[in-house]
């Protein structure tokens, strides 16, 4: 289980604060948006709380198992899904979770056979990801972030290039696999995207 506390948080772009001011706790297991219009800086601070991208104030605490994990460790205990991950589009399906299977494991009882069930992408075994649509690629995407054995999940706009097909599977697949997981999703406050949400962080509240 893997708790974080955002203490002060800020992001700044020359002059300019994107946000400042952010003190929130995500407690183990719980479900939180973070909202706010287009460019606020909802996928900066969701980027800076990966450990991707460095608050320009301010501190964040990982606790794992009620121990403190470090930045540079905390990329085994989390997975991610957003619309600008790129895919090594030459593989097949196949031989992406070949490659991406040393990195995280799928939840118990997943494998090959039954990701590509799951992900509804049997019919697409042998393409190679190239050939996908961008609907495709971002189940492909969010199958792999949902899926892996993971405590921390984060999911930027989910449902992005989804049809009323993949709304209906995302939010399966979020009853389905995430009830073990802290999840943090960014969004425009999107309800089908956040229906599972209990907290909120709103971005434009941190605007100085």
């Amino acid at each position: 289980m893997i708790r974080i506390r955002l203490e002060t948080i800020g992001k700044r772009h020359q002059h300019l604060w994107t946000f400042r001011g952010i003190d929130y706790v995500f407690e183990e297991k719980t479900r939180t948006a973070i909202t706010g219009f287009n460019g606020s800086g909802k996928s900066t601070l969701l980027q800076i709380i990966s450990g991707y991208q460095q608050a320009s104030e301010g501190k964040i605490t990982y606790t794992h198992n009620t121990n403190e994990v470090s930045s540079e460790k905390l990329f085994k205990l989390l997975s991610i899904g957003a619309p600008y991950i790129d895919l090594p589009e030459e593989l097949s399906i196949e031989e992406l979770i070949t490659f991406f299977g040393p990195f995280k494991e799928f939840q118990q009882g997943i494998n090959t056979t039954a990701f590509l069930e799951i992900s509804q992408l049997t019919h697409a075994k042998n393409k190679s990801i190239k050939q996908f649509s961008s609907g495709m690629k971002q189940r492909l995407k969010l199958a792999l972030a949902i899926l892996s054995d993971t405590p921390l999940l984060l999911l930027d706009e989910p449902l992005s290039n989804l049809d009323a097909n993949g709304v209906s599977w995302y939010k399966e697949m979020i009853d389905t696999y995430t009830s073990q997981k802290t999840t943090i999703v960014a969004s425009n406050n999107i309800e089908d995207e956040i229906f599972f949400c209990t907290g909120r962080i709103n971005i434009n509240d941190f605007k100085k």
